[in-house]
């Protein structure tokens, strides 16, 4: 049996930082991967489809040369071959990069392999066994596979195939109306495909306020993506041109046919298969480890960081997970998952930016609150760039005058978003927002005309 101060199961994007402070620490650190360094995030997430995103925009701005008079002599073309080598390059560069620093660490140790408990801080990966006082758990998610009538009985592609898939679908049919399905949808619709997108709820990304979740369907049947909502009986059968998917039980055709499949209706942790019985780790109702504020889970000396903790589902939150337990670990601070603020974008072309309470959140909370809201129509950078679609939403405390929440539905949005989580961060309140002097042209500069227009709610 070998023994470390500190194991790591999952190399994502919280796991290596750490090891990394034990490695400074002089302390040695095992850390255990079953797949590919990076997680997530590297490997059929934010580096390929950000990426994808990139090729996606290029054609469509080349498309629309004209508007800016610009006048190519042939229509566009996709060489989809050469948009995944692009894509896989940016992946494998930066795996490779995570693969180099870790394997580099004079005091840490890379294992392969698929990694369970044998007991609280013993593990087994393969033939060999490993203890330690501490371990931490990164091991990530995958996504949710529903039980739709016949969905095992027709080929589908999750965000892990589609980011492999080299060629153009003919129809793409995409079951999830959320940010994963939405950025697939317009990417591949840029890239010539026919493109449905399937939600059984009301309406697109439900989680967000009503005039952004119409925005966004405005923007995306624009480009000619068909959006079917209310589908509140989808199934599933074969087609003799691919796939047949039932969509909706009250109006518009009963089924769409699509060459392709995509199914985004969200993610599930991989916990399911790491032994936690046998550590007397505890789960919720959805498979999600249970922690403190700390990131502890009920038995001393585990922790969990991202995904599989339930505390969010994004890159940056699963770093800040890192940062949490380092702090109080190596540095003698006492912070909290409580204590941040999560901001988030959704990666369509004008991309939303969202921070704190949407209106919606804001109206629940019992507070009298004023809401201000600007076209993306009447910024002048968006105009200059002939990308005037979308809008902003800036919400605050009537009373104390704190920021709330925010939205930007619009060019640079995932960008300018962050000029109010800085503010929120610092406990500014809008007043501050009022007497700033931004740069021009910017979308930033148009904060300050949200903030005088606002009214109470």
């Amino acid at each position: 049996m070998k023994t470390f101060d500190a194991i790591i199961i999952g190399a994502g994007q919280a796991g290596p930082s750490l090891a990394g402070r034990f490695n400074d620490a002089g302390k040695t650190v095992a850390i255990i991967e079953r797949k590919h360094v990076g997680g997530t995030c590297v490997n059929t997430g934010c580096k390929p489809t950000k990426t994808l995103v990139a090729s996606a925009y290029a054609a469509h701005v080349a498309r629309r040369g004209s508007d800016y008079g610009v006048v190519l002599d042939s229509p566009v073309k996709i060489d989809m071959p050469a948009v995944m080598r692009r894509s896989h390059k940016v992946t494998l560069d930066s795996r490779h990069s995570n693969e180099n620093w870790l394997e580099g660490m004079p005091n840490c140790t890379l294992i392969r392999g698929h990694a369970r408990f044998e007991t609280k801080n013993t593990i087994r990966v393969g033939d060999e066994l490993l203890t330690a006082p501490q371990i931490f758990l990164n091991v990530g998610g995958r996504a949710a596979i529903p039980d739709f009538l016949g969905v095992d009985d027709v080929p589908y592609m999750t965000n892990s195939d589609i980011v492999m898939l080299d060629r153009v679908p003919k129809h793409l049919v995409i079951v999830g109306g959320s940010y994963i399905g939405l950025e697939f949808a317009q990417i591949y619709r840029r890239f010539g495909a026919e493109v449905t997108v399937v939600e059984k709820g009301p309406r697109l990304v439900g989680r967000e306020d009503e005039d952004i979740s119409q925005a966004i369907r405005e923007i995306l049947e624009a480009e000619g993506i068909h959006i079917r909502t209310g589908a509140e009986c989808i199934r599933f059968r074969k087609h003799e041109d691919g796939v047949a998917v039932g969509v909706d039980c009250t109006q518009g055709a009963p089924e769409v046919i699509g060459s392709d499949v995509l199914l985004a209706v969200g993610r599930r942790p991989n916990t399911d298969d790491l032994g936690l019985d046998k550590a007397g780790v505890e789960l919720d109702a959805k498979g999600y480890i249970k922690v403190g504020d700390d990131l502890s889970t009920n038995v001393e000396g585990i922790w969990a960081m991202g995904d599989c903790n339930g505390k969010g589902a994004f890159t940056h939150t699963a770093y800040n997970d890192f940062e949490i337990i380092a702090a109080n670990l190596f540095d003698g601070e006492n912070r909290k998952v409580s204590d941040r603020l999560v901001g988030y974008a959704l990666y369509i072309d004008p991309p939303l930016g969202r921070v704190g309470m949407s209106e919606a959140e804001a109206r629940k909370s019992g507070r009298k609150v004023l809401v201000g809201r600007q076209p993306m129509a009447k910024v002048g950078r968006a105009v200059e760039k002939a990308e005037t679609q979308g809008l902003m939403k800036f919400v605050a405390d009537a009373d104390t005058h704190e920021i709330l929440g925010a939205a930007i539905l619009g060019t640079g949005g995932d960008e300018s978003i962050h000029g109010v989580l800085d503010m929120m961060n610092a406990r500014a309140t809008y007043d501050t927002l009022r007497w700033a002097v931004p740069i021009h042209p910017t979308v930033s500069e148009f904060w300050p005309t949200v903030v005088l227009g606002m009214k109470p709610i």
